[in-house]
């Protein structure tokens, strides 16, 4: 877990600043499963979790729709069986804003929290 988490998300506006290039690579060394993407002209950044059944995997797609709604601000999330792919950007300023790192980085820890859970 890193201090993105940690962070408070801003209301993004139309005419907000992009994360500026030392904070996508800050987020990026310090998150290595995150990887930027640009899909329709768009940065985004995508993760993929491994689960070990549709089960486990579903129950983190709520946790990450939970994450979500408590800040207004929705990712892409693609559900299979023992895999959800995750992808964050903003759309307001199509592109990527601090927001999608520290929801990312609580993403991760919810994903921490889970994964703890799992009998070994």
């Amino acid at each position: 877990m890193t201090e993105f988490s940690q962070k408070i998300c801003v209301a993004c506006q139309p005419d907000a600043e992009p994360a500026s290039a030392a904070e996508l690579a800050d987020f990026l060394a310090k998150n290595p499963n995150w990887a930027m993407t640009h899909r329709d002209s768009v940065k985004r950044i995508e993760r993929s979790y491994s689960f070990k059944n549709f089960q486990d995997a579903l129950t983190f797609t709520n946790a990450v729709g939970e994450v979500a709604e408590q800040e207004g601000h929705h990712p892409s999330i693609q559900t299979e069986w023992g895999k959800v792919t995750v992808i964050w950007w903003s759309h307001k300023i199509a592109n990527l804003h601090f927001n999608d790192l520290i929801l990312a980085a609580r993403c991760d820890r919810r994903y921490d929290l889970q994964m703890a859970k799992q009998p070994v």
